[in-house]
Formats: structure tokens, sequence, C-alpha cells
């Protein structure tokens, strides 16, 4: 039976693939006689030389600007092939392989040509959450209105600027063709790397499931600003706690990111428990006198950012559709947007108004929202200027907003973020 197999197999090859790849899958099917538990998938899959002919280039449609994750995917034509690339020993060790690859991928597992397998190919199956949810019910249940999955914030945040007309047009032509398409299936963060301009950097450990691994996810989707801050990209001094050896999750727990009663930001609900410095350091647990009298006159006013924050960050500014933004390093300290009484470290918004011009959205109300918003910023370090010297805020003003300093014809309530400073008291 296993021979008859192999011989219908290799007749239907010759006919519709090249005679280099029917060779190498003809090969392949010699050396998998007994092949009734080995799915064509595993054995295309898990073998280079394979890969190698079958795999072809995507088309890159790279923006003239930057993205949200920072610069365009990059991709190395040579090695392109091993993002599809399964680790042969994690099918007995995982076990998400015990019911085979098309109980989530569908396809034929049964073919061995290439086009006819993958006719129906889902490459992504866990953007369908009750795929995960079989299992993992009680995650799938919360993450579908979690912020990584939805990106609902994102969509409120732009509509305000919008009105009632727009916004439905916001929804249909850009949100829904651009910006949703950065929400993170499970297999976003657990499998596969997400994708950047369309492209994966492929399986994080050859289609094992992770736990984490944040500079194949959480970087990815954060790489524009918050992960080469982090990690010293963009000053060449990565962040205290990355130097301490800290990774994302260490502060973003899991209840955090998959949502939920008491995850952060469910459908732009903040939760209190939402990860903050004080988690770990203490008020009044200071070792020094000056660093206690500094936190006690500071709390409730100034953010730990307004003075931890080392220097400069990335900013993205003029974002239109289908070409980016320009991207640049800077300072700023104002006043947080959210409640207009604590000065803050802020990254200025790269929206103008006529970003979404080429979509007819005029962002009626773009006046209502102003172009910077509070940002935690991930490059700290425990001494900076401001904490070695009082001066540099109070005399010399180094990095505040200001009328000189706002972006040229933006919203007119950004005026409305400028901190102003009292007398310094000493006594």
């Amino acid at each position: 039976m296993a021979l008859t197999w192999i011989a219908v197999s290799v007749i239907q090859s010759i006919r519709l693939m090249k005679f280099t790849n029917f060779l190498v899958i003809f090969f392949l099917l010699l050396a998998y006689p007994a092949a009734g538990s080995n799915e064509s998938c595993i054995q295309c899959h898990t073998d280079e030389s394979i890969l190698e002919t079958l795999v072809t280039l995507p088309k890159i449609e790279s923006l003239a600007g930057v993205g949200p994750a920072g610069p365009p995917a990059v991709v190395m034509p040579k090695t392109y092939y091993k993002r599809y690339l399964i680790d042969k020993s994690m099918l007995d060790k995982d076990p998400h392989f015990v019911n085979g690859c098309s109980s989530c991928h569908k396809g034929d597992e049964k073919s061995t040509e290439q086009e006819k397998a993958h006719k129906g190919v889902i490459s992504k199956p866990s953007a369908d959450l009750k795929i995960c949810g079989d299992c993992h019910g009680d995650i799938t249940e919360a993450y579908q209105n979690a912020s990584h999955y939805t990106v609902q914030e994102m969509f409120n945040k732009a509509s305000r600027r919008l009105s009632k007309k727009e916004e439905k047009v916001f929804a249909e032509t850009v949100f829904g063709q651009s910006c949703k398409s950065c929400h993170a299936s499970c297999g976003d963060c657990h499998v596969r790397s997400p994708s950047k301009d369309r492209i994966s950097a492929g399986l994080i450990n050859g289609h094992g499931f992770v736990k984490r691994d944040e500079g194949k996810t959480c970087g990815v989707c954060h790489g524009g600003r918050v992960y080469p801050e982090y990690t010293g990209k963009h000053n060449g001094n990565p962040d205290v706690h990355f130097q301490k050896g800290m990774a994302c999750v260490d502060c973003h727990k899991k209840r955090h990111l998959h949502g939920g009663a008491d995850g952060i930001r469910t459908n732009e609900k903040v939760a209190k428990n939402r990860p903050k410095c004080t988690d770990c350091h203490k008020l009044g647990k200071e070792t020094k006198v000056t660093a206690k009298l500094a936190h006690s006159r500071h709390e409730g006013s100034v953010s730990c950012y307004g003075c931890h924050s080392q220097g400069e960050y990335n900013n993205c500014y003029n974002c239109h559709i289908g070409k980016g933004a320009t991207s640049k390093l800077g300072f700023i300290l104002g006043l947080n947007p959210g409640d207009k009484k604590t000065l803050t470290t802020l990254r200025a918004i790269p929206v103008t108004r006529d970003t979404f011009l080429s979509a007819g959205i005029k962002m009626e109300n773009f006046d209502e929202v102003p172009d910077y918003r509070a940002t935690s910023v991930h490059n700290i370090q425990k001494s900076t200027e401001r904490t070695r010297s009082c001066d540099t805020c109070h005399v010399k003003r180094k990095g505040f907003l200001s009328k000189e300093s706002l972006i040229k014809n933006g919203s007119k309530t950004n005026e409305s973020l400028i901190f102003k400073m009292l007398p310094l008291n000493i006594n």
C-alpha cells in the first residue's frame, strides 16, 4: 500500500511541479516508506533542502518613512526559507502537534504537491481565538477584549478628532485596512514573530510553543520606539532594568497582556494595577536623604519618568497614509494630557491635519485632542542630569514644552500642556 501511494504521488508531482522540486520530494518519500503517520507538511517543513527550493521571496512594499514598528522589514534572500523550518524534535515534545498540522492550519496534509497541499491553508489559525480556546478558554475569553487583540484603544483615540461621518469612513477605509493589521493573535507571541510590513521573521523556536521571547515578539511591534529605547539602540545606554536582566514580561505581567478584569486596557479601561514604578520602588524606603526629600517634594506633581528618563527618545512626526512618518530623537516635558496637573515625559503623536486627507478625511475635530501624549519612556536610569541638579529643570527648563517648540500648525490644545514653573522653594 505504501509503495502504491508513493507511485501515485510521484505521477502527480511530475505533472504539476518543477522537475527539480519533484526529485527532492521523490527521494524524501523514499526515506519515509511508512508515511501513514507523517503528514506531507512535516516531510517538507522539516527539510531545509526542500524548503529552499519551494519558498519564494515576497514582494516588499516598503514605506518611504518610518512605520509604528520602526524601519522597514529586512529580508535575507539566502535564508528566507528558514522562517518556515520546523524543528523535527518538537513533534514528540510539544502536545500541540498531537492532532497534526491540519487540525489548526487546514489544507491537504496528504498531498505532496505544493499547490494542492496549501489549498485552503490558514497561515495564522490563532487569529480565530476559538482554535486556542478549546484548551485555553479562560485566557482567550479575556483576550478577546484585550487591547493587543482588538486595538480598539487605537481606534478610540484616533476617532476623537473625527466627525461621526468621518469616523465611519475611517473605520472602513483606513483602520480596517492598515491599523487593525497590527493586532496580535496568540501565535504572534507564542509561535511565530508578528508581521512587520506584512513580513514575519518566522517561527520563534522551530514551531515550538514558547511562553515568552520578548526580543522576537514585543521587540517587533514595539521596535519603533519602546524596545530600542529599552535596549539602548537609540543612545547606546540601555535602560537600567534591561542592564539588570529584566525583560518586558517582568513588569508587564501576562494578566496585563491577556486582558480581562485585572488586566490593562480592556477597551481603554485602565486597571488600577497597571505596572507602576512604586510596585517595586516603595516611597519612604530610600537610602539617601536627598532622594527621600526629592521624592516627597515631587510626589503627585512629577512622574518618575520626568526625572529618571536619561535623555532623548524617539518621536515620530508628519505621518501620512502609505508614506509613513519621519522620526527623530527628542526629550519633551509637559503636563500629562490625562490629568493636566502632572509633569511628565511627552511623546509627539505623528498626526497632522492632512494625515488622512487621501481617504477623504479632513479631521473636523482635529483641535479637540493635543498632538502629544504622556509616555512611559523606557530609558530609565537612577542618576540623570535632572536628579543631579535642580537647576536643569528649575532654572534652565531643559526639555520643557514651550510656545516656540510646539509642533507647527498643530492642535490648538497643545498650549494647554505647557507647564508653568513655580519659583524654586528651597526651604
